[in-house]
């Protein structure tokens, strides 16, 4: 099979390797579509994955082979990449690891995922695509099991005003979630002319350009002066987690999505007499993941706004699909079909 091996130096080699053998209790998916992660895009970029790992952690597929002892998968189910329970002493590193530590415990080189055209996963592990939900929504739908996680986690109550800053994948989904959790007044900060029309798609109420408006006045002129209850921080670069403090209002929280991997500033005097609580959040439970596919198939949650036919692109060309993302751009998400 065809799988891209990330070889250091930030590469990726798409090369012929075995298909891996499964065992008792595991089960063979072909790889439907496997969506490009921000977190595996700065693994390859600052070159903090191991080489010999196969990335790639967002994705659908369908059974192809079960092991002797299954018995609750058959061959031609069709699954997403995750959101199973995990037995006592399976899981996430997070969930598990009292000191976890993304940058250094974050990518297992031993686990083949899902750049590839076939990836194994124990039985616990996927949970079955429902009727109405297409592969190329249910690929999507860990990221969008981030952004239900982070609003199950915040303090956004029915009839709160919020902010999300940056409206990529995570942003967008971010948006819906916000609004059916109750939200009366979504704004988005975002750069990006394309980003900012899927948002708008999304039924965002004020969507605005960071380096023409100030976000900060935009906040305060959309909640009479108060500041926004919530604000969401998906963009996670040198300035939005102080801008986003600066727009909350008094004791309102901000809820930092994105994964910074770079020092970000902050000047606390500026905002920490208002006695605002900053919030981090980290990967998703599974009943997110549940959460996620009955709003993808009620239609709460769209990721057609999301994806272009020119958004999916063939194994053969992560290299400069990877490349295109290093500095963010007009992409919405970009999806590799094995």
């Amino acid at each position: 099979m065809r799988a891209a091996v990330y070889t250091g130096n930030s590469k990726l080699d798409v090369r012929d390797v075995p298909v891996p053998e499964i065992g008792p209790n595991e089960v063979l998916v072909e790889v439907a579509c496997c969506a490009i992660c921000g977190t595996d895009v700065h693994a390859v970029m600052y070159d903090v994955a191991p080489p010999g790992t196969v990335l790639g952690h967002e994705y659908s597929g369908k059974v192809v082979k079960v092991g002797s002892d299954i018995t609750g998968w058959q061959v031609g189910d069709r699954v997403v990449g995750g959101g199973g329970n995990p037995p006592p002493g399976k899981g996430k590193g997070w969930d598990l690891d009292p000191r976890y530590n993304y940058r250094l415990h974050g990518f297992d080189p031993d686990r083949m995922r899902a750049y590839a055209e076939y990836v194994i996963m124990e039985e616990w592990e996927p949970i079955p695509i429902p009727d109405g939900v297409s592969y190329e929504s249910a690929a999507l739908c860990e990221p969008a099991a981030v952004a239900v996680h982070a609003v199950r986690l915040s303090q956004l109550r029915l009839g709160d005003t919020v902010t999300v800053i940056g409206a990529g994948p995570i942003g967008l989904f971010t948006i819906q979630a916000a609004r059916a959790a109750g939200a009366t007044s979504i704004l988005v900060s975002e750069p990006s002319a394309t980003r900012r029309a899927a948002a708008e798609a999304l039924d965002a109420d004020i969507v605005i350009d960071p380096t023409q408006e100030d976000p900060v006045k935009a906040a305060e002129d959309m909640t009479g002066g108060a500041g926004v209850h919530v604000v969401f921080d998906c963009a996670g670069i040198k300035g939005t987690l102080d801008q986003a403090a600066n727009m909350v209002r008094p004791r309102g929280q901000v809820v930092l999505i994105a994964v910074p991997w770079e020092p970000l500033p902050l000047e606390p005097a500026d905002w920490m007499a208002r006695h605002i609580n900053i919030q981090t959040i980290f990967g998703h439970e599974p009943a997110d993941w549940h959460t996620v596919l009955k709003l993808m198939q009620t239609r709460k949650i769209l990721v057609e706004p999301m994806l272009r036919e020119s958004d999916f692109v063939p194994l053969e060309d992560i290299q400069s699909a990877f490349e295109s993302l290093y500095t963010p751009g007009d992409q919405l998400q970009l999806v590799v079909r094995p």
